[in-house]
């Protein structure tokens, strides 16, 4: 009799948990979900999507074999701030008796978004066992290489470039174009203030001065970013495209962008010169 009892002591203890201590285990960055781990020095890029996954082991089971864990699932930027709404969770779950080395898996994708600085990011991962009363936490960090863009204080164009088409991303050394040719150019701006919930509203115009100071075209609304993202806007990226018509006579010409900053109330131009030869 006391033999049967202590049999179905221990079959009741391996029942309630799997061995070792509450915590977490395996957490992993994969290329797609449940798919191979990212490589060691792998850097994502603004635009991409990480999947993070974790297992819990150690957790502890009512007397009825129930399993209650909650969790919650964190992705910042260098700075500690979140690029998504924080992922809470619960795992309710009654235990059959082949589940005494089952671990539970929790998942998390999170976008980074296409405006995020480079730097090194965090997934932060906090596990509760709802019935063992313990806490686990762990982190795991990976790199984000994105366009770094210098802040300030006030409103500012920062990183103008001047290109030779759109898919080019190197600067032009001299801005110089021929009649028929597409001016292409780049930049960011930066500076501009951010509203509730996150709110920006920055927009744009352009112009065409010739040497002597005579506006030549104008647009003055070329382009409006108004958004209101989750994660805050460091900076704006700007692009332009101009056709050079084949007739324009050959000479020094100076590209005007004015910005304007709605939430902020600012306004500044940007003057960058180029010149077209036959």
């Amino acid at each position: 009799m006391t033999q049967t009892w202590l049999g179905f002591a221990l079959l009741f203890a391996l029942q309630q948990a799997p061995v070792g201590t509450f915590g977490i285990t395996s957490p992993t960055l994969h290329q797609f979900e449940d798919g191979p781990a990212i490589p060691a020095g792998h850097r994502f890029i603004p635009g991409e999507t990480v999947f993070f996954s974790c297992q819990v082991q150690g957790y502890r089971a009512t007397p009825e074999q129930k399993v209650r864990l909650s969790y919650r699932v964190d992705a910042v930027d260098a700075d500690g701030v979140l690029l998504a709404a924080t992922d809470t969770g619960k795992i309710d779950t009654e235990l059959a008796p082949q589940d005494k080395e089952w671990m539970p898996k929790i998942r998390r994708a999170v976008l980074i978004p296409p405006h995020a600085p480079p730097g090194q990011y965090r997934i932060v991962a906090t596990v509760k066992d709802e019935v063992g009363g313990q806490e686990a936490k762990t982190e795991l960090s990976f790199q984000v290489h994105g366009r770094r863009v210098e802040p300030s204080d006030t409103l500012v164009v920062r990183n103008f470039r001047f290109l030779r088409s759109e898919l080019d991303d190197n600067p032009l050394p001299v801005a110089v174009y021929r009649p028929g040719n597409t001016l292409w150019a780049r930049f960011e701006m930066t500076g501009f203030k951010i509203g509730e919930k996150n709110r920006v509203h920055v927009e744009y115009g352009i112009a065409i001065l010739s040497s002597d100071g005579k506006q030549l075209f104008a647009q003055e609304q070329a382009a409006v970013e108004e958004d209101s993202p989750f994660y805050p806007k460091r900076y704006v990226p700007g692009q332009l495209s101009l056709n050079i018509q084949p007739k324009t006579p050959p000479g020094e010409y100076t590209l005007v962008v004015s910005v304007r900053d709605q939430v902020g109330a600012q306004t500044i131009e940007t003057r960058q010169p180029f010149r077209i030869e036959e």
